[in-house]
């Protein structure tokens, strides 16, 4: 497999790099219909709410995305990433009073989830005859708390569920609800805890068909992911408060990464977390400061994300007030 540089050849701009990846990639399927939701969602919760302030909006990108190497993929690059981050990060937004837009990998974790088994549709429920099932026990207090919180969120215009399996589907989506933000201006978050690929194999120089076993070398090329951070920052959505993840194994070099990922892409904040200990406790950096967050254990509701929800919000809060950067 050979990994390359592939776009960045000498003089082409950034620019030319995300139009050459939008040129390579399928039509994204619903794009009207994608945009459509987002209006509607927007117009909804732009409106004055009871403290006579218009709602906050984040966008939460949530899971890995996947570079398929054919056409009609059978095979492809993943991942790592089981969306929890993401997705209990929307939990606590919503409690903090926030409109949320959730775009999320497919058969990723999912908000109000965190109580119910890994297949709660098997494990949930149990038949009292060859016609009728009803919910177990042990899980009948869980399921009901998921459901409700779940449909209160739905139904209430606060949650919009948008999903992606493909980078490009992910980066397609993303720039239509950036866009589609612009109007609300700094009351727009971007959340982004999503595992977006690094590499990808150009859509026209993929083959159309499942690629055939039998040779002793598959010899694929891909070529970077243009940084679409920038992008991001300066052009879909200027006056958003963003907020990127920087993930390592390696402790030693985990502070210096997100730092030189705080400068290089003008982020608001920028959240690392070591592998081994990202559900314990996190490193929020910023211009300003490293912000230690850790999981609080006495607490019902002890996952990492409450702080860090509480910190952000705060953040984003006080940058309303005073936007720019």
């Amino acid at each position: 497999m050979d990994v390359t540089k592939g776009l960045e050849v000498p003089g082409e701009t950034l620019e030319a790099e995300v139009k050459a990846f939008f040129d390579s990639a399928p039509p994204l399927q619903n794009s009207d219909g994608i945009t459509q939701l987002l209006d509607q969602f927007i117009k909804r919760n732009s409106s004055p709410s009871e403290n006579g302030k218009a709602r906050r909006i984040v966008c939460v990108t949530s899971g890995g995305t996947t570079a398929p190497l054919e056409q009609r993929c059978v095979r492809y690059v993943d991942n790592f990433s089981s969306g929890h981050r993401g997705a209990t990060s929307t939990e606590y937004f919503l409690k903090a009073g926030y409109a949320v837009i959730f775009l999320n990998r497919k058969g990723s974790f999912q908000p109000f989830c965190r109580s119910l088994p890994d297949d709660p549709l098997l494990e949930c429920f149990k038949p009292t005859d060859e016609s009728n099932i009803q919910v177990c026990e042990a899980y009948s207090e869980a399921v009901k708390r998921a459901v409700v919180d779940h449909h209160t969120a739905v139904t209430g215009g606060l949650l919009l569920k948008l999903h992606f399996n493909t980078i490009f589907e992910y980066l397609q989506i993303l720039q239509i609800i950036a866009v589609s933000l612009r109007c609300i201006g700094p009351r727009a978050m971007f959340y982004l805890a999503a595992a977006a690929s690094d590499y990808y194999v150009p859509w026209k120089e993929m083959v159309e068909h499942k690629i055939q076993s039998g040779s002793h070398l598959l010899d694929v090329k891909l070529v970077n992911v243009p940084k679409m951070l920038s992008v991001l920052r300066n052009d879909w959505a200027p006056l958003a408060f963003c907020i990127s993840f920087k993930l390592e194994t390696d402790s030693n070099i985990l502070l210096k990464k997100a730092t030189a990922a705080l400068e290089k892409y003008k982020m608001d904040a920028v959240v690392a977390n070591e592998l081994s200990s990202r559900k314990e406790q996190v490193v929020v950096v910023t211009s300003a400061e490293n912000v230690v967050v850790k999981r609080d254990k006495s607490r019902s509701d002890n996952d990492v994300e409450n702080p860090l929800i509480k910190l952000i919000s705060e953040k984003h809060a006080t940058y309303i007030e005073h936007p720019g950067r």
